[in-house]
């Protein structure tokens, strides 16, 4: 499902217009990347838990050569599934 499906599917299921779920989805995204970006733990109980977690610098591999490279310690984005999320791919 692309955005403009997820706009089409809310803005049907909730009655509202296309036009106000498209600025609520837009002010949302830009809330999430506000705060992961500030280092904020965003949670929707069931849904997901968003944060970030510290990666150890690490040694990889150069697919193309083969040549052993290392990797730098850094921050990344982790979006980890709620209850609700995992019975839904589940099937439970």
């Amino acid at each position: 499902m692309n955005r403009n499906e997820l706009i089409d599917a809310v803005a049907e299921s909730s009655g509202e217009s296309k036009s106000t779920v498209d600025k609520v989805l837009s002010a949302f995204d830009a809330t999430l990347v506000d705060a992961v970006g500030k280092g904020v733990e965003v949670k929707m109980t069931g849904l997901f838990t968003l944060d970030t977690t510290h990666r150890k610098a690490r040694q990889g591999r150069n697919p193309q050569t083969g040549e052993t490279i290392q990797i730098a310690a850094g921050k990344a984005a982790r979006l980890r599934p709620g209850a609700r999320l995992k019975s839904a791919v589940s099937g439970k």
